[in-house]
């Protein structure tokens, strides 16, 4: 197992997040990747995810009572998507709390975008359980403050999953379901395998990528490309 030498002392993490865990233990885990421990994040970011969703949603409700679900859908998209999380841990250098196996030491795993932004949402998770919702709520208001400012309800473009949803319910289908099929490669260098299947088209449609929420879009993608050809 990698140990943390080298690497910032959490208590300054806690300080960048505003927040000091009770249990020490939680957040030692959310910043363990599943190449250093079996007592890893996974769980915490799964947690994580589930909460952000639920804030975010919350506030673009809130904050914009007119809009129609398909644009609270786009900006919420846009401010949870992976991209958005692995940017935001890269300016807070969540990088350098991680604990990581020796392969993704080597090959450079604090900075790989897909582990950063499961990192995000794995301390959401964390605070969660250390504390509630309201803790949360004012973190993720925090650290996403500058892109919720930002946001226009007619300006943000769709990913690829968010239009095939507003296109299949455009015309009364039922939304796609995505599943991991399989999952290749080394720790530091997986390869997603996701399927795609909806009632608006026969076959199901695979994409992969180098985590779960690029393949779902590749396929995603993929989908949306084949129903409007048919």
């Amino acid at each position: 197992m990698a140990n943390r030498k080298g690497f910032e002392p959490l208590d300054i993490l806690e300080k960048k997040l505003g927040y000091v865990f009770s249990n020490k233990a939680l957040l030692q885990q959310a910043l363990t990747h599943k190449s250093a421990s079996k007592k890893h994040n996974e769980r915490l970011e799964f947690l994580g995810d589930a909460v952000l969703g639920l804030v975010i949603a919350e506030y673009l409700f809130e904050r914009f009572p007119e809009l129609s679900e398909g644009k609270l859908t786009r900006m919420r998209s846009t401010l949870v998507k992976g991209v958005t999380l692995a940017e935001i841990a890269a300016e807070h250098d969540i990088g350098s709390y991680l604990k990581l196996g020796p392969g993704e030491l080597k090959s450079g795993g604090q900075r790989r975008e897909s582990i950063l932004e499961d990192a995000v949402e794995s301390l959401i998770g964390a605070m969660y359980e250390d504390a509630d919702i309201a803790t949360c709520r004012d973190f993720i208001m925090r650290w996403f403050a500058s892109r919720i400012a930002a946001l226009d309800p007619n300006e943000h473009p769709k990913d690829a999953k968010t239009r095939l949803q507003e296109y299949l319910q455009g015309r009364k289908y039922s939304l796609p379901e995505y599943e991991v099929t399989n999952i290749s490669g080394k720790d530091h260098d997986q390869t997603f395998t996701v399927t795609c299947t909806s009632d608006a088209f026969p076959e199901a449609i695979t994409g992969s990528g180098n985590s779960r929420r690029k393949a779902e879009q590749e396929a995603a993608r993929v989908m949306l490309e084949k129903i409007q050809n048919a």
